[in-house]
């Protein structure tokens, strides 16, 4: 019996590089083997990737780039990811489809939240990309959205370097505590940095309660789904 039945998994592109510029295969292979085995219990799942392992629009900003465009390429970045954890899911066995909000249709398919509600009902894996196709939304945001809109129960933020919610930033900060727990508002008013706030603003407008954990702690995506209590849960309160 797992805790959850339907859930959205957040996946940065830090993830998939490994920290480094490009894609890890060991590392996407590792993220694959973990998603299989949770969807091998049933659970529906969806994943939306971020691209800052190939652009990160903000900075390319603060360097001179029009930010719009530099948001597009850092989309594009994000598709890239999802045929690659296509891949390797596939290779696990489980079936996939990406869903992309720009129209690329020689690699995905349109995102359409009936029909990515249908391929979690047939119990595929559905891989959301390009963010919210549109630029000045982060993918955290379009987690989010994506989470409401498929009727899912929980979004899961895994994060490289970090296995939760902090005080202040642990690299920097040796008195940074860790939060087991806490509520939006108080996210919101500490300025704490795990997510946008618009994406935890969105989250708390809905009631839609969202768990950071780390992305390097093997087997924690099945251990949450079962319940146990990994990383920090923020909730509405």
């Amino acid at each position: 019996m797992t805790a959850y039945t339907r859930v959205l998994l957040k996946l940065s592109g830090e993830v998939f590089g490994g920290g480094r510029v490009g894609v890890d295969p060991d590392v996407v292979s590792q993220v694959a083997h973990e998603i299989a085995a949770v969807a091998g219990q049933g659970v529906g799942i969806c994943v939306v990737v971020g691209g800052g392992n190939f652009f990160r629009g903000a900075e390319m900003q603060q360097r001179g780039m029009d930010r719009a465009r530099a948001d597009y390429m850092g989309m594009l970045g994000t598709v890239m990811n999802c045929l690659a954890l296509q891949d390797f899911l596939e290779k696990e066995g489980v079936e996939t489809r990406v869903q992309t909000a720009i129209t690329m249709g020689q690699v995905a398919e349109p995102y359409i939240p009936r029909r990515a509600m249908r391929h979690l009902e047939k119990g595929r894996v559905v891989i959301f990309g390009a963010g919210a196709g549109m630029p000045f939304f982060s993918t955290d945001t379009v987690a989010a959205q994506r989470a409401l809109e498929t009727k899912c129960e929980v979004v899961l933020m895994a994060k490289q370097g970090v296995d939760g919610l902090y005080s202040a930033d642990p690299k920097i900060d040796p008195t940074a505590t860790k939060f087991e727990t806490i509520t939006y508002q108080d996210v919101l008013m500490k300025g704490l940095k795990a997510a946008d706030a618009t994406a935890f603003a969105l989250c708390m407008e809905n009631k839609m309660p969202l768990i950071v954990f780390g992305a390097e702690e093997k087997g924690a995506i099945a251990r949450i789904v079962a319940g146990e209590k990994i990383g920090t849960l923020v909730s509405a309160g």
